[in-house]
């Protein structure tokens, strides 16, 4: 653990390599995701892209990364890139949805979740997106003065 609560794995430096014989960034970017480091994954999965510009597993984590760092632009840039090279798979569906959600914008969220919910209308992550989306329709938007 380093001093500020990160795992070893996800504080090594990969700054100076310029080859990655294999899956290398792909692994760190989503070690750092899952730590909830999404700036430093957003940086790896940067390089990911660069690197492996056809990978899909590369252009996910880029623009989920950039979903939880508010950099939607660029999430829409790895969104459309997936959209032309996985556009039935359940991962790109919920992660697209989840953008939307996170954006606010409900109907385009419902969407994509609907989509993914008739591919595999067992998929648990589409589940617990849906169940998401149900949860914020409920909640009352207020205006950004209310301090409640």
């Amino acid at each position: 653990m380093s001093s500020f609560g990160d795992s070893a794995a996800s504080v090594e430096d990969l700054s100076e390599v310029s080859y990655y014989p294999t899956d290398e960034l792909i692994s760190k970017g989503k070690v750092q995701f899952k730590e909830g480091n999404y700036g430093k994954s957003y940086a790896t999965f940067k390089r990911a892209v660069d690197v492996y510009p056809k990978d899909p597993q590369a252009w996910l984590g880029y623009a989920a990364a950039a979903d939880h760092i508010g950099r939607f632009d660029n999430a829409d840039i790895g969104y459309g890139k997936l959209a032309k090279m996985i556009p039935d798979r359940i991962e790109y569906l919920n992660n697209r949805g989840y953008s939307y959600l996170l954006r606010g914008d409900l109907k385009k969220a419902r969407t994509f979740f609907l989509r993914a919910y008739e591919i595999d209308p067992a998929n648990e992550t589409t589940a617990n997106n849906i169940e998401l989306l149900r949860n914020s329709a409920s909640f009352v938007k207020r205006s950004k003065d209310d301090p409640a």
